[in-house]
């Protein structure tokens, strides 16, 4: 599995393919879009016919997704479909390479340790991990804890992603507290950490406000505080944890539309300047993923599949980035010229970048300018269903 399924000719370096059994270093980074849905939805059926094929991470979702008496009918379906992914698998109708990484995000700590009594060898290996909502300090060690345990059960890797959107993170009045206090204890089970999440609708909730579809997220001062000090925290290089970008909350009113004119198009200053380039949903949809890739971010969490290609696409790097990067880690110390003459390289003070830029590098490739990003575009499949719903 790979995150661009566009042909190969598209990229300068393409992207390296990926399981869920990867290793970790490379696969903290392959999430890209992460479409979330309700537990009561059987899309599996269309995973095996190939009919979401820009799916490459999901979540089902036990939480806010569905109604409180529907948590029953959604752990069954999820039982269910989880059954009949690992039975194509065993039976070599599926490949792992066909399977995308699949998370199930938990009501509470409580639903997690009743739903993970359920889970047999052959589901877990399905899994990729699990979603902990409502990820505060006074609950982390029981979501952390019983994470570790599964680990020891069954003998394959089940990750967790925290997703940082309470209260004590939003007030500032007691945020770096809680802030320090989560950090402290994510240190002692690192390993088992694919992503840190972070809830930008909660935020807003909190302040009773919401982006509309022209702006992003980082228009919301309250929020964007929020979100700059968790970057502070779990950003900083020598933590070593990636970190995604919240929800985009507007659908796409999907249609085909006229890509080829972008072509033409300086994207990332269009963004900047708020020219029209296709839609308001799209442009936007853009113009906060181009700000999430600029602060550290990487991937995001999508409702609606046609917005895969974009968040995906998105990610690549453009040659001069991977040129740079390579000029960077090959390069013992000092400053040099960049490879197009154009800007300093500072060996160590850009080295951290480097190594974030070759590993996006693996997971989405590498492709020669802004053009090939656009071309990504064009590569992705049409949406068949509406994960919202």
């Amino acid at each position: 599995m790979q995150h661009n399924l566009a042909p190969r000719d598209l990229f300068v370096r393409p992207p390296q393919s990926f399981t869920r059994h990867s290793p970790r270093a490379l696969l903290r980074y392959c999430l890209g879009g992460t479409l979330y849905m309700p537990s009561t939805r059987a899309v599996m059926d269309k995973i095996t016919t190939g009919g979401l094929p820009d799916v490459l991470s999901m979540v089902m979702c036990f939480e806010d997704a569905i109604r409180a008496e529907d948590l029953s009918a959604g752990e069954d379906n999820v039982i269910a479909q989880l059954g009949y992914l690992a039975e194509q698998v065993r039976a070599g109708t599926l490949s792992d390479a066909d399977v995308p990484l699949i998370f199930l995000r938990v009501r509470s700590t409580e639903q997690f340790h009743s739903f993970a009594k359920r889970l047999t060898p052959e589901l877990a290996d399905i899994l990729t991990g699990f979603v902990f909502p409502k990820f505060y300090s006074s609950n982390a060690r029981d979501y952390l804890d019983l994470l570790a345990d599964l680990n020891t059960r069954f003998e394959t890797p089940l990750y967790g992603m925290p997703i940082l959107e309470g209260r004590a993170i939003a007030f500032r009045e007691t945020r770096n507290a809680e802030l320090s206090s989560l950090l402290g204890l994510l240190r002692g089970y690192h390993e088992y950490i694919l992503n840190i999440r972070v809830g930008g609708t909660d935020f807003s909730s909190f302040f009773g406000v919401r982006r509309g579809i022209g702006s992003s997220i980082y228009d919301i001062l309250p929020v964007r505080d929020a979100l700059a000090d968790i970057l502070n925290f779990f950003g900083r290089a020598e933590e070593d944890y990636v970190v995604s970008a919240p929800v985009w909350e507007y659908f796409l009113a999907y249609k085909r539309d006229d890509l080829e004119k972008v072509m033409q198009i300086d994207l990332h200053r269009s963004l900047r300047t708020n020219t029209p380039i296709l839609n308001d949903a799209i442009d936007g949809l853009l113009r906060e993923v181009a700000l999430d890739k600029a602060n550290g971010f990487t991937g995001k969490t999508v409702i609606h599949p046609s917005h895969l290609r974009y968040v995906n696409a998105m990610q690549a790097v453009t040659r001069e980035e991977y040129e740079d990067a390579s000029q960077i880690l090959g390069t013992s110390g000092g400053v040099i010229k960049s490879a197009k003459s154009n800007k300093m390289n500072e060996i160590n003070p850009h080295r951290s970048w480097a190594r974030r830029i070759t590993s996006l590098a693996d997971a989405y490739g590498v492709v020669e300018d802004e053009r090939g990003v656009v071309r990504l575009f064009q590569a992705g499949s049409d949406p068949q269903i509406n994960a919202a719903e």
